[in-house]
């Protein structure tokens, strides 16, 4: 019997990954670990794993999301997380993985990180290019 029931949606271009159960060493890793390989192979590198119904994690099982997060950023995307309780949250500060996912305190937060970045990377730097003849003709009162 698995730990873990995945479902996967869209939410404005976004993968959401809602999981719920126990992520634990054995077949719910597997499963995760494929649904995550498969979104990738599909196109779909900008994801957020849910994890508010998860009622357990392992060691095995950040693992696994670190596993997803490699995968992602080799795939040029982002995995990010969002839901995240307090036991969860103490196994990631021990273990110093806090510092390696962004994490959200809701979902809809977390696909609006998306989108800025998204915005940032279409309109790129300013280009400001300096030009002395204004400097030169330019006076200060």
């Amino acid at each position: 019997m698995s730990g873990i029931t995945i479902a996967e949606r869209i939410v404005r271009g976004v993968t959401v990954i809602d999981i719920t159960g126990k992520i634990a060493i054995g077949e719910s890793n597997r499963q995760l670990h494929d649904s995550i390989k498969r979104l990738v192979s599909e196109g779909k590198n900008q994801i957020v794993v849910n994890l508010a119904k998860v009622s357990h994690i392992d060691s095995s099982g950040l693992g696994e999301l670190v596993s997803g997060y490699t995968t992602l950023k080799a795939a040029n995307g982002a995995l990010k997380l969002c839901g995240v309780n307090d036991r969860v949250t103490s196994l990631m500060t021990i273990t110093k993985l806090y510092t390696v996912f962004e994490i959200f305190d809701n979902e809809s937060d977390a696909i609006d990180s998306f989108d800025i970045k998204a915005a940032a990377a279409t309109t790129g730097p300013l280009d400001i290019q300096f030009n002395p003849a204004i400097v030169a003709n330019s006076t200060i009162h």
